[in-house]
C-alpha cells in the first residue's frame, strides 16, 4: 500500500543560494567535478526549525465522561511536545524563511537556528495549509539569503541537490535527477504541483531545500512516498512558482485570499482534442460557466481549451486550478484560449468567493472563534452542495490558526457527511481529536486536521 508522507521529526535543516560550479584543482593532471564550491554558498542559507506544539492526550479513559466527572479531570489533558524542520532564507533584508505550514501548524512557539549557532525566536507571518508553505520572520542581521529560480524552466532529467537534516543526524546534502514534473493527487489539500526527484528525502527534511545546479531555490522539499518509512527514491517538493506566490499573498494579507472564475473544467483528451478539432492534446477543457461569473464577464465559453494563464502553460484542469488559486481576488489575469480552431486572448479578473460574512451565522462551541450558517440562496453552491458556510473567524483563535477561513464551505467532519447546522454540531460533539474537517474553498476540495 501505498504511503505518502509529509515529514517532521525532530530536527532538520534545509539551503540554497547562488554561485556556479566550480571545477576543483587538478587530480593527476585532469579536473575533477565537484559540487562544493556551490554548496558552500548556499548552505549559510538554511535554518534549523525547532517547534514547541501541544497535543492532546490520547488515553481511552481521558475520553470518558463518567472516568472525567469521578476523578475531575479537565475534558481535555494536554502535553507539551517538541518537533523540528526546516527553513530556507529567501530575503536576507527582512529576515523571511520559507518552509512547510505542517512544520510550524499548531506551534505555540517557533525558534530559528542559524548555521552560524545564532539562535532566534520567529514570528509567523502566515500560513497555507492548501500549499503547505508558511512564512516566518526572524529579528537577525548579517543573513545569507537564497536566489530563487524559476521552477517552470525545471525539466525531466536536470541535475538537483536535497539538503536537510534526515532522522537528526546532522546537515546532509544528496544529489539527483529531476523524475517528473506536475506531480498531484498525493493528498485533499488541492493545490499540487509538485517535483518529483529521486535525491534522497528522508523525514527530517521538511521545509528543506531543492537547489539546481546553480545554487538556485526551485522547491521546498515536502513530501515523500515512503511504504517502509524511509527513502525509496521518490520524494516531492513544492515548486517556487508556488511557494513565491504565497509568500507575497502572505507578507501582503497574512493569509491566501483566493477567489473564483466560476467554471468547471476537465483534462483534455487526444480523444477530446480529436472530437473538438483542437490542434493540442493537453489543457483544461471548459465544461461549464456559471451565469454572472467572472468567466462569464470574460467571454469564457463551454468548450473552450485554456491553453496557458499570464503565459505559463496549462497542461491540465489541475494547473489552471493551481494557477488561478494562487492570484489574489480582484486581479486580473490573461488567459490564453483555443476556439474553434482560434487561438485567442481572454482576461478576466479573479472573482469573491460569497460574502459569507454577510450572514450572522452561529457560534460554535467546540471550535472557539467560528461562526457558520445554513447554506442560502444566492451563494454559489446553493442547491448544488449540502453543508455550512463559514460566516466568520476571529484572526488569533484556534480556528483561524488552523486554516479555516470565511466562505469555506464545510461538508464533512471525520467520517460524518455535515448536510446541516445541526448536523455539524453533532459531528463534532461526537469526533474524536484530531478533527478532519473537508471543505469547499472557493472551486477547490480541502481537507484540513484540525486540532
Amino acid at each position: 500500500m501505498r504511503t505518502v508522507r509529509r515529514f517532521f521529526v525532530p530536527f532538520a535543516f534545509a539551503a540554497a543560494s547562488a554561485g556556479l560550479v566550480a571545477l576543483p584543482p587538478a587530480a593527476e593532471g585532469q579536473p575533477v567535478p565537484t559540487l562544493a564550491p556551490m554548496l558552500a554558498q548556499v548552505t549559510p542559507a538554511v535554518v534549523n526549525i525547532a517547534v514547541l506544539t501541544r497535543s492532546q492526550e490520547a488515553s481511552p479513559l481521558a475520553r470518558d465522561p463518567f472516568f472525567r466527572w469521578w476523578f475531575n479531570m479537565p475534558e481535555q489533558q494536554q502535553r507539551q511536545e517538541r518537533a523540528a524542520g526546516s527553513g530556507v532564507i529567501v530575503d536576507a533584508a527582512r529576515g523571511l524563511v520559507l518552509t512547510n505550514h505542517h512544520v510550524v501548524k499548531d506551534a505555540q512557539e517557533i525558534v530559528v537556528t542559524l548555521k552560524d549557532r545564532r539562535v532566534f525566536k520567529a514570528q509567523l507571518v502566515g500560513s497555507d495549509p492548501g500549499t503547505d508553505i508558511a512564512l516566518l520572520r526572524i529579528p537577525a542581521e548579517g543573513l545569507t539569503a537564497l536566489r530563487i529560480g524559476d521552477s517552470d524552466a525545471v525539466s525531466v532529467g536536470d541535475y538537483v541537490v536535497a539538503i536537510g537534516n534526515p532522522f537528526g543526524i546532522g546537515q546532509t546534502v544528496t544529489s539527483g535527477i529531476v523524475s517528473a514534473v506536475g506531480r498531484g493527487g498525493l493528498s485533499m489539500e488541492g493545490y499540487e504541483e509538485f517535483i518529483q526527484t529521486d535525491a534522497s528525502i528522508n523525514p527530517g527534511n521538511s521545509g528543506g531545500a531543492l537547489v539546481n545546479l546553480r545554487g538556485e531555490l526551485i522547491g521546498i522539499n515536502s513530501a515523500i512516498i515512503a511504504p517502509t518509512g524511509g527513502n525509496v527514491g521518490i520524494g516531492f517538493a513544492i515548486p517556487t512558482y508556488m511557494a513565491r506566490a504565497v509568500m507575497d499573498q502572505l507578507l501582503r494579507f497574512g493569509e491566501v485570499r483566493r477567489g473564483r472564475l466560476g467554471v468547471t473544467t476537465q483534462d483534455l483528451t487526444p480523444d477530446l482534442a480529436k472530437q473538438l478539432g483542437v490542434p493540442v492534446t493537453e489543457g483544461a477543457l471548459v465544461g461549464g460557466v456559471e451565469k454572472g461569473s467572472a468567466a462569464e464577464k470574460a467571454g469564457l465559453r463551454p468548450k473552450d481549451v485554456v491553453v496557458a494563464v499570464n503565459d505559463h502553460t496549462v497542461r491540465a484542469s489541475s494547473e489552471l486550478r493551481n494557477r488561478i488559486g494562487l492570484v489574489p481576488i480582484g486581479e486580473e489575469v490573461e488567459m490564453t484560449v483555443l476556439r474553434e480552431g482560434r487561438t485567442i486572448k481572454v482576461r478576466a479578473r479573479v472573482g469573491e468567493v460569497y460574502e459569507a460574512a454577510a450572514v450572522s451565522g452561529e457560534s460554535v462551541p467546540q471550535l472557539a472563534g467560528l461562526k457558520v450558517a445554513e447554506l442560502q440562496p444566492g451563494m454559489p453552491m446553493y442547491g448544488q452542495l449540502e453543508g455550512v458556510v463559514v460566516t466568520g473567524v476571529e484572526r488569533d483563535s484556534a480556528a483561524f490558526k488552523n486554516g479555516l477561513r470565511v466562505g469555506d464551505v464545510i461538508f464533512g467532519v471525520n467520517a460524518s457527511r455535515v448536510r446541516s447546522l445541526k448536523q455539524f454540531t453533532e459531528a463534532l460533539r461526537k469526533a474524536e481529536q484530531p478533527l478532519r474537517v473537508a471543505l469547499l474553498r472557493g472551486e477547490y476540495r480541502i481537507t484540513l486536521i484540525v486540532r
